[in-house]
């Protein structure tokens, strides 16, 4: 298939709508076949359930061209089945995760014209949500919900390589013990608006926040998981039931310990051992992984000996063998590579 007529080296990371998305709609206790539409717009009556309770879930991930000319799509499974946990938290009706596969494969197949060609550093975000339809006023779970995915293609998250971030240490929570921390929903990216808006003021690229119980132990960013590596090359991710559990931190751990022979440990990391790690990146969908160069905690600076002008050596390890992976250049475990056909 022909590739659109656009400027991939030069896209950035933002929404550029497609020509497809997939729709699909639950009631009297049932989703519909659900299908393709062009219609990008929604309509709700003004008291449905997602605009007064923020009953909304996500997901996202990314397809890809590799070097031999395949789509493919990074481990789609385990998007389906956070999502099914997600959507039990928040008392709505799962979408199956089969049907989950189904709906993003006629997705990219619709709009695999907008998958970006090999080589340009873009990708095409594929974005799966659900929300509460039907009117709500008291405070309880919508009866109605219609569960959508759309496309876009995306440019690399860093322009020019990724320089090692700034980053502060929070005075706001992000998640409470025992509440919706680990699952996509939509509530807690709103809770760290005003802490990143913040940050960017400030001068910082990102947060870390601490446990919101103890306030002394690493939990995460607004939209990403930290890892850790020591001064002999073990990684370390922090390990809490308020972490929203990373696909592509999943994936790189088990990367460092089958394809680099590293050590692995996922346990409580208190914020007192930020100082004697060697190198600390922040793992997502967006740009895999990301170098963190300084913590700043109310003035004092934590400096890693990685430094502020590259990646530290095992964070790029990570890195390239990860994307070397999803792009066909390294043989993947299997079942972690969906082909789009």
């Amino acid at each position: 298939m022909d590739k659109k007529n656009i400027d991939w080296g030069n896209i950035g990371f933002g929404y550029i709508p497609t020509e497809q998305r997939y729709v699909s709609n639950f009631k009297d206790g049932a989703w519909d076949e659900g299908g393709m539409t062009e219609d990008a717009n929604i309509v709700l009556n003004e008291c449905a359930g997602v605009l007064q309770y923020a009953q909304t879930i996500f997901e996202g991930m990314k397809a890809y061209t590799t070097e031999d000319g395949r789509t493919v799509i990074f481990r789609p499974d385990l998007n389906a089945a956070r999502m099914v946990d997600s959507a039990k938290r928040l008392e709505m009706p799962p979408f199956p995760a089969e049907r989950f596969i189904d709906a993003i494969d006629q997705l990219v197949k619709a709009n695999e014209a907008y998958v970006p060609p090999y080589g340009s550093g873009a990708s095409l975000y594929i974005r799966p949500y659900m929300f509460g339809t039907n009117s709500v006023i008291g405070v309880k779970p919508a009866d109605e919900y219609q569960f959508r995915a759309f496309v876009t293609p995306v440019g690399p998250y860093f322009k020019g390589g990724a320089k090692p971030l700034t980053i502060k240490v929070s005075d706001f929570d992000r998640a409470a013990p025992h509440g919706t921390g680990h699952i996509k929903a939509g509530l807690n990216y709103a809770m760290s608006l005003h802490a990143i808006v913040t940050a960017h003021a400030e001068g910082y690229d990102e947060n870390m926040y601490l446990d919101a119980a103890t306030r002394t132990n690493v939990e995460e960013t607004g939209g990403a998981n930290f890892l850790f590596v020591t001064k002999d090359n073990k990684i370390v991710t922090p390990k809490s039931d308020s972490i929203l559990p990373s696909i592509t931190r999943r994936s790189l751990l088990y990367v460092a310990e089958h394809y680099l022979g590293l050590e692995v440990e996922e346990r409580v990391v208190p914020f007192e051992e930020v100082k004697d790690f060697a190198e600390c990146g922040l793992c997502g969908t967006a740009a895999v992984i990301s170098p963190v160069g300084k913590v700043v905690d109310h003035g004092n600076e934590i400096c890693f000996p990685s430094g502020m002008d590259e990646m530290g050596p095992v964070i790029k390890k990570l890195y390239d063998t990860l994307t070397g992976i999803q792009m066909g250049h390294l043989e993947a475990p299997e079942g972690w590579i969906y082909e789009v056909k």
